[in-house]
This record gives structure tokens, sequence and C-alpha cells, in this order.
């Protein structure tokens, strides 16, 4: 059974649940259509206000300069009453044009006064010695008009003031037209820019559903679902890489955790039932204290062998976590062999078997880790040497690092066997091992030592041959955590 296998319970929603992705992004791109389209709106009423207003300005001027054409060609004052036919032309043709002459004396009545529809009065401004170009006013009768003001001289001299006025209902009534069918049409616009964006956030939220699919299928019984990345865009796509490479690791993980509760149970079943069986026996009838000494000196071994598998368990999961506090530090991986085959001496004496070092380098490491790791291989190759053989452990430069290589004769390791050497609970005998107290964890925790130092392990056996295990560090210097 798998770690975890458990069920639990559903996770407590939210009292308050917060408005969706694609409403917010809905909204969003509704509100900016809707700002875009307002502002479109209102430029395209400016520009049409001074369009329209450019063209009032330049029909006056042309105008102007056609009434001043006319007035130089030898009028008098009095012809300007008597014999008006030439600015007549000029103005009673347009509806929407009304022209004063007045005097120079402002007093007096005008001179000439016509247009469609009469002007009761003029703003003082435009009597003015100094009247603007173009005046925008509106009349008694709330007409919009545009009037422009000039001093013109006549053919005999005389100056008089020429008043000309455009009246611009018609371009009011453009504006108000552009206003009313924009008011109209903003609704219907709005309406459709705000279900266009719900439909392309619809789309474009589709791929989010395969993935809230694919994480509501994942349990801790069965990570093997992945994201498809066909057709995504290069954002999702990069995440559903992500998250598969995630749940590709959280597959790893838990088979291995499962595996090693499976090896775990496995390697302490043995020890646990011998020591109940031999309990049960012993219990079974009355014995001499002799045989109940012997009993409690073989339970005690049975002990030490699953105190032996907890402590090495222990060291490994202290090793294998990624927030392990080891403080690294220069350390002479020559001085490090040094000492721990003067440990291993005494059981290398009862085997006749000779220790030799070689070599010297500088690493960046954990001392006791590197010590536990070097004793580990070294322990290995006197326990499976054979009798005066020789064994040794060689420190060399590498381009890549410095390496601890420990060799030694024997009867070799088994080509299938190699891969899975630093596997947990893995033994090639597994018999033998038992019986020379081995727990299977041994390799495993040299492996994971030089994991935690950015190192690497390996291993090269030949029937009845050399059999070698190296370590090798990394030449760049390491910063503890």
């Amino acid at each position: 059974m798998r770690p975890g296998a458990g069920k639990a319970g559903p996770l407590p929603m939210p009292a308050r649940q917060p408005s969706s992705l694609s409403m917010r992004l809905g909204l969003t791109v509704s509100l900016m259509g809707a700002g875009l389209v307002l502002l479109l709106a209102t430029l395209a009423y400016l520009a049409l206000t001074h369009e329209l207003g450019k063209l009032a300005r330049e029909s006056l001027d042309n105008k102007l300069t056609q009434i001043q054409h006319s007035l130089t060609s030898d009028l008098k004052t009095a012809d300007i009453t008597a014999r008006p036919h030439s600015l007549l032309d000029l103005v009673m043709g347009h509806d929407n044009l009304h022209l004063r002459i007045l005097a120079a004396d402002p007093q007096a009545p005008p001179l000439l006064d016509i247009g469609s529809q009469p002007l009761e009065s003029l703003p003082a401004a435009l009597n003015g010695a100094d009247s603007p170009a173009f005046l925008d006013w509106t009349d008694s009768r709330g007409r919009p008009l545009l009037s422009a003001s000039r001093l013109l001289p006549l053919g005999s001299g005389e100056q008089v003031r020429v008043v000309l006025s455009l009246d611009r209902q018609n371009d009011q009534a453009l504006l108000s037209a552009y206003l009313r069918s924009t008011v109209i049409i903003l609704p219907l616009l709005l309406l459709l820019i705000g279900i266009g964006a719900w439909w392309l956030v619809q789309r474009g939220l589709l791929p989010l559903q395969q993935f809230s699919r694919v994480a509501a299928q994942i349990t801790t019984q069965d990570l093997t679902h992945r994201l498809s990345q066909d057709n995504l865009p290069r954002e999702l796509a990069e995440l559903a890489h992500s998250i598969n490479f995630m749940l590709h690791r959280l597959d790893g993980g838990v088979q291995q955790l499962a595996q090693f509760s499976d090896d775990l149970a496995h390697e302490l079943r043995s020890p646990i039932s011998n020591l109940m069986g031999k309990a049960q026996v012993t219990l079974s009838r009355e014995r001499p204290p002799e045989q109940y000494k012997q009993v409690l000196e073989s339970s005690i071994e049975e002990l030490e062998r699953v105190t032996r598998i907890v402590s090495d368990m222990l060291f490994l999961a202290q090793v294998s976590h990624p927030a392990s506090q080891v403080s690294f530090q220069p350390v002479a991986l020559e001085e490090e062999a040094r000492r721990v085959m003067e440990l291993f001496a005494l059981s290398a004496e009862e085997k006749h078997q000779t220790l030799n070092l070689s070599g010297s380098g500088w690493v960046h490491g954990d001392r006791l880790m590197i010590q536990r790791a070097i004793s580990n291989l070294l322990s290995n190759a006197i326990r499976h040497g054979p009798q005066q053989a020789s064994i040794s452990l060689q420190v060399e430069e590498l381009a890549a690092g410095v390496a601890l290589t420990v060799s030694n004769s024997g009867a070799g390791i088994a080509q299938a066997h190699l891969p899975h050497l630093f596997e947990r609970f893995y033994r090639v005998d597994s018999s033998r091992s038992r019986a020379e107290g081995g727990t299977g964890l041994g390799l495993a925790i040299v492996r994971s030592i030089m994991n935690l130092h950015q190192g690497q392990t390996d291993v090269s056996s030949q029937t009845d041959g050399l059999t070698e295990f190296r370590l090798v560090f990394r030449r760049r210097p390491l910063t503890g955590s």
C-alpha cells in the first residue's frame, strides 16, 4: 500500500467566493474597449467641431475678400446704399449669410444690412477698433453665429466697417445628429465589445479547464496524469511543462518512498519475527538460567541490528533532506582516508589484509560525512575481500575535481548488479550480508552524502578481478547552507 493512501477530507471552501478569472478579464477588456470607444467618439466630435469651424472661417474669409474687391471698384459711401447690386449678388445666394456695412461714425445707421434673416444687434466687440478677426456668438433668438469684422477702404478713400455673419445652425444640427447617433449606437457597440471580450476570454482560458481536470484526478495513489502541451500558448505551454515535470518528480518520490517503506518493513520483519519467536519458544516452558541467558544474548544481536537499521535510516533522512544544515570547509581527503584506515586496521589484520593509501587532494565538504562515506566503502571492501587481499585507497586530481577510489580484488560483482548497488536495502548476496551484520543501507548512505556534496559515485567490477568504488568531488568550492 502506498504511503498516504488514507483519504483526506475535502479542503474547506472560502466563506466568500472571489470573482472568476474569466469575469475579471472580461470586465477588464470590456472596460478598456468601452474607454477606447468613448475616447474615439470624443476625439471624433472634437475633430468634427474643429473642421466645421475651420470651414466656416474659410468661407467668411473668402466672402470678405470678394466684398473687398467690390468695395474698391470706385464706390463711395452713398453708392453703397444707392447701388448695392454687386454686394447683393455676393450675399443673397446664401441663406446663412448676413452682411452689414457701417459708416465710420458708429452712431450712424447701417449703410447696408442684407441677409435672409436680419440681425437685431451686433456684439459691441465687433464695432471696436481692435475687433477680433472672428467671433462666435449667439443672438437673442439662440442662433449660433460666426462673425468677421474688418475696416475696408472704398474707391474714394473712405473707410467702412464690414461685418459678415454666418449662421451656423446647420453645423450645430450636424453635431447634434452626430451626438444622437453616438448615444444610440454606443450602448450596442459596448454590448458587442462585452460579448466579444467574454468569448475571447472563455476561449483563451479553455486550457485552464484542462489543468483543473487533471489536478482533480491527481491523488497520492495515482500521479500518472499529465497535461497535454499541444496547441497551447507559449506561456501556458511552459506552465504545463513545469507542472508535468513537478508531477514526474513527485511520482518518482512517492514511488521511491513506497519502495523504501516496503523494503524497510521487510528488513525489520525478520529481526522482529526472530525476537518474537525466540521469546515465545523460551517462555513456552521452564528452562535453565543458562538458556535464558543465551536467548537474551541472541536477542541483543537482533536488537543491535534493528538499532543499526534505524540509525542508518535517520542518517539517510538527515542527509537526503534539502534543508540539511551542513557547514562545508576545506578537507584534506588523504588525511580523512588515513583516519578511517586506522579505525579499520584491526579488522583488516584479522583477515590478513593490507591497506594502502596514495595521492592527496583537497575538497570542500563536511569532514564527518566524508569520513562516513569512506568508512562505508572501506568496511565493504574488507568484508567482501578475500583473505590476504590488498585494499588500496587512492586520491587523485581530475580535471573536474578530486576523486577517491577504494579498490580490492576478489570474486567481483556481476554487471547486472552494478546499477542497483547504491539503492536502499539492495544486496548482491542477501543471506551472506545479513549474516555479516549488513543493513543494506551503507552504499545508499554514500550516495546521499555525495549528492549533498554535489558529487557523484561510480563503481566498476570485473569477475574474479578488481572492484573499484569511486567518489568524485567537484573542484569548485561549495557554499554551506
